[in-house]
C-alpha cells in the first residue's frame, strides 16, 4: 500500500470531543481548525450542548460523525434518523445489536429527510458492531453472546450490510475480517486507537494509529490522546506523521 500523505491521513481522523461542554470542546476544535481531521460528537457533549454544537462546528468547517448509538424501535429510530439528517452531520450510527428492521428505518428516516428538501445530502449511516470496550469474558458472560468477539462483529457487519448501511465501528483488530466478509468498499469506523507509548485506559481491543493504516481501516476514532494533550494540535500532528511514515 502507498504511502499516505499528510491530507489523507488527517482525513481519516475523527478526534473524539468528549469534552462536558460546548465551552470546552470548541476550545479543542479551535486549536484544530483546518486541519482536515473530522469531530467525532458523542453522547457526554450532545446531551450537554445540544444540536447547537454541530451547527458551530460545522462552521468551522469539519465534517461530523454523531455518535449517539441509537438502539430503539424501528419507528423511533427512522424518526431519529430524519431529525439527524435535518441536522447536517456527515455521517451517524445505530447499534447493530437492534437488527436489520430497525438499521432498514434509520436509511428510510435519512432518505425521507432528503426527499422533503429538509437536508442537502444524505450523511453515511454505519453500525456499532461490539464496543473496544468488550472483551472475550463480557461478551460470553455478560451480553450473552457465544462465539469470539470477531464472530459477533462480523456477524453484526454482515446485517448492517443487508439493511444497507455503509459501515460499521468495530475495533481495528477486526478491520481484516470486516473487509473479507463484505468488501474493501464497506467503511470501517475504528476506535481504540492510541499511538505508541499511550496507556490503553479502558479499552481493551486497541491498536496504535500506524497499524490501523496498515489494516486497511478507513478511519480511525481518537480522543483522550488529542483531546487530553497540552497542546491537541502537536499531539495530532504526531499521530499523522506515524501514519504517513
Amino acid at each position: 500500500m502507498a504511502n499516505l500523505t499528510r491530507e489523507q491521513a488527517a482525513g481519516k481522523i475523527m478526534v473524539a470531543l468528549d469534552k462536558p461542554d460546548e465551552s470546552a470542546a470548541l476550545a479543542v476544535a479551535d486549536q484544530l481548525q483546518g486541519s482536515g481531521c473530522w469531530m467525532k460528537v458523542g453522547m457526554e457533549l450532545f446531551y450537554a450542548a445540544g444540536p447547537s454544537i454541530v451547527r458551530e462546528l460545522k462552521g468551522k468547517g469539519f465534517r461530523i460523525f454523531l455518535d449517539l448509538k441509537m438502539h430503539d424501535i424501528p419507528n423511533t429510530v427512522r424518526g431519529g434518523a430524519r431529525s439527524i439528517t435535518r441536522l447536517g452531520v456527515d455521517l451517524f450510527n445505530v447499534h447493530g445489536a437492534g437488527g436489520i428492521a430497525m438499521m432498514s428505518a434509520a436509511i428510510e428516516g435519512v432518505s425521507e429527510a432528503v426527499a422533503a428538501g429538509d437536508a442537502e445530502r444524505a450523511p453515511l449511516v454505519i453500525a456499532v458492531t461490539q464496543l473496544t470496550s468488550t472483551n472475550q469474558a463480557v461478551l460470553n458472560n455478560e451480553i450473552g453472546i457465544a462465539g469470539t468477539v470477531e464472530d459477533a462483529v462480523v456477524h453484526y457487519a454482515k446485517l448492517a450490510q443487508q439493511a444497507g448501511l455503509q459501515g460499521v465501528v468495530a475495533s481495528p483488530l477486526e478491520v481484516a475480517a470486516i473487509k473479507a466478509a463484505c468488501g474493501v468498499g464497506f467503511a470501517t469506523v475504528t476506535p481504540g486507537i492510541r499511538p505508541r507509548g499511550v496507556d490503553a485506559g479502558d479499552q481493551f481491543r486497541i491498536t496504535t494509529p500506524g497499524d490501523a493504516v496498515k489494516g486497511g481501516t478507513d478511519y480511525l476514532v481518537i480522543g483522550r490522546p488529542i483531546t487530553g494533550a497540552n497542546n491537541p494540535a502537536a499531539a495530532l500532528d504526531t499521530i499523522l506523521k506515524e501514519m504517513t511514515e
